[in-house]
């Protein structure tokens, strides 16, 4: 107890890199992760997981910086989800199809690096399934940072149109909105954000990090822009939650502390009995701006 007390987490550098880049990525992740359970396109996430991982192996496979594969491989897809469903909205036989054909695609090229790359960096293939964000340098956390919040800057700034594009698509494109542009840069945003994520808690738990959150809000409340904000603050918490709890027991891995809190608050909301109110009334539609 007295060696935790005297070595506090914040004075660590790895922990503070952690911390700025984990944080960043948690609210986007957050942002982002509320309306794709909002668009019921939570599938397309698990997708992006496994074109993460792929797009990972590929680059290491040639020899390229990883990053460029992670952001190259879920942008590109996402996009080519919004092409094949209506509306830049791709349902569930599109992405799985695509699923199939990724996960293939992902075995190959690790079978490839590790036959012809590995000796120079072994563990970087567990790294993209697990992550590292203990791990992550100072210059890739404000890269990170900045990626992160850019992301989270663009969700807000479309928030608007994109909710009411989602809440009633043929009353929005009735009104002039861009229903089809929203629905593809907002897939973008979803490659981007993904392709951060990866990096604080792996490929495999990535869909928890974008699904979890945004679950939990929506069972607090049914105000929109309040689940919005809900779904940031509850990521950005879980994640310093995992954070100092991986920092405190150092045989837990980061990334599945993370995801334990944010299955527990989860799982917590089932417990929580919102109080019955009267008649609803239909709820307005934001129109856009």
């Amino acid at each position: 107890m007295t060696v935790l007390l005297a070595s506090s987490p914040l004075s660590q550098p790895f922990f503070q890199h952690a911390l700025l880049a984990g944080t960043a990525i948690a609210a986007a992740s957050g942002l982002v992760g509320y309306f794709l359970v909002l668009r019921a396109q939570v599938f397309t996430g698990d997708a992006l997981s496994h074109v993460a991982f792929t797009g990972a192996m590929a680059a290491l496979a040639f020899g390229v910086d990883l990053r460029l594969g992670l952001f190259a491989a879920t942008i590109a897809m996402a996009l080519l989800f919004g092409t094949l469903g209506r509306r830049a909205r791709p349902d569930d036989v599109v992405i799985g199809s695509v699923f199939s054909w990724i996960l293939g695609l992902g075995a190959f090229f690790i079978t490839v690096y590790t036959r012809s790359r590995s000796t120079t960096d072994g563990t970087a293939g567990v790294s993209v399934l697990f992550g590292s964000v203990f791990g992550i340098s100072a210059t890739s956390a404000v890269v990170a940072a900045l990626v992160a919040a850019g992301v989270g800057l663009l969700v807000v700034l479309i928030a608007r149109p994109l909710l009411f594009a989602t809440l009633d698509e043929a009353v929005a494109a009735a009104r002039a909105v861009p229903v089809r542009l929203l629905g593809y840069g907002f897939l973008a945003l979803a490659g981007i954000s993904a392709a951060e994520a990866t990096q604080a808690v792996g490929s495999l738990l990535l869909l928890g990090l974008l699904a979890a959150p945004a679950g939990a809000a929506i069972r607090l409340t049914d105000r929109p822009y309040r689940a919005l904000a809900l779904s940031a603050g509850l990521a950005v918490l879980e994640m310093w939650a995992g954070l100092c709890a991986s920092y405190a027991v150092p045989k837990m891995p980061p990334s599945f502390a993370v995801m334990a809190v944010a299955t527990a608050v989860y799982a917590a909301t089932f417990l929580i009995r919102r109080p019955a109110t009267g008649p609803r009334t239909r709820t307005a539609v934001p129109t856009a701006t």
